[in-house]
This record gives C-alpha cells, sequence and structure tokens, in this order.
C-alpha cells in the first residue's frame, strides 16, 4: 500500500452493519406481524406496513426475523436505537462481577505468615471477592498431603464467619486448592 502525501497511510472507514433491518432493508417476505402502540396489531403484506410507517413518517424496524412471519414494529429508528442501548447498559451494570483473590501457601508455612495471609483473607471476603487458597507442593514435599489439608482445613475455620466453603479441599497435580464464598449480608 503506498503512502498518501504527508506520510499518513489512512485506511477507508469501516461501517458499522445495524443490528436490526429496517424499511426496505426488510427483503424476502410477503408478510409481517405488526406489534407497537401506534398500530392495529397483527399480520400485514410487507408493502402495506412500509406504508403505515411512511404515512406517520417512522420507520418499519424488523424486531424478530427468526419469526415466522417477521416481528415489525413501527418507530423512530434512532429514538429505538438509543433506547435498546440503554437497555443494554442498564442490564450491564445489573451485572455482579466475580473477583477472585489467590492465596498460596506451601506446607511449611509459618504462623506469622499464615496469620498475615488469614488478615489479607478476612478482608478479601469482607469486600465481596472470593477467596482461592492453596498449598504449593514442590520437590518431594509432595509426600506432606495431610499438612497440607490440615493446613486448609485451618484457613476454613478461621474464616467460618466470614466466608462459607464453596468447594472442597483436591489435589491438582502439585496443587491443592479450596475456594472460599463471602457470606451473603442480609
Amino acid at each position: 500500500m503506498a503512502l498518501r502525501p504527508g506520510g499518513m497511510n489512512r485506511r477507508p472507514p469501516v461501517r458499522k452493519e445495524e443490528p436490526y433491518r429496517i424499511n426496505q432493508l426488510i427483503r424476502g417476505v410477503q408478510q409481517v406481524r405488526l406489534v407497537g402502540d401506534n398500530v392495529d396489531q397483527g399480520i400485514v403484506d410487507i408493502r402495506q406496513a412500509l406504508e403505515m410507517a411512511q404515512q406517520q413518517t417512522l420507520d418499519l424496524v424488523e424486531i424478530s426475523p427468526n419469526a415466522d412471519p417477521p416481528v415489525c414494529r413501527i418507530v423512530d429508528y434512532s429514538k429505538f436505537k438509543y433506547e435498546q442501548k440503554k437497555k443494554q447498559k442498564e442490564l450491564k451494570s445489573k451485572q455482579i462481577k466475580v473477583v477472585i483473590k489467590e492465596i498460596r501457601f506451601s506446607p511449611t508455612t509459618d504462623d506469622h505468615d499464615y496469620d498475615f495471609k488469614l488478615k489479607h483473607a478476612t478482608n478479601f471476603l469482607k469486600e465481596g471477592s472470593k477467596v482461592k487458597a492453596y498449598v504449593q507442593f514442590s520437590g518431594r514435599e509432595i509426600v506432606f498431603k495431610d499438612q497440607g489439608f490440615n493446613l486448609l482445613k485451618r484457613f476454613m475455620s478461621d474464616l467460618e464467619e466470614h466466608g462459607k466453603l464453596e468447594s472442597e479441599a483436591r489435589l491438582e497435580g502439585r496443587r491443592m486448592n479450596i475456594i472460599i464464598a463471602p457470606k451473603v449480608k442480609k
């Protein structure tokens, strides 16, 4: 691709495809099911639906193309798109984002380190995050599985008032882990 004068290499703008077909873009159908506030609801011919939309200076928007016959609504398309974006944004804001914080132990974790990590886990649970605590076995430490299990069991019992056990301690490769979810606030 050759450079344009001024050294800028410009690409043509990418056109975003519209999520809904409107007016003359609704093709391949003879009849549509009209729904909405300002029309008689029911199945009508596509030409008749387009004429009704033109009379009201609005757009015929295909809401559900997979239905038989396709469902259309007569609305102002720009206003309709705005309302759809608003609904999507509202749904997205209501979603709960699950955050998992990890805390790593070794089978020989000292008491001071344990207390320090317990304090962090308590804070994580209070802020609403899940905690994944695991014991990492390296080298020949794998023979101390029971020591790792006891450490995780003690960790869970110390966090009993802040969270509840979501998955039991299980060994995956050289790592034994549990997941603790925060208690639901009433």
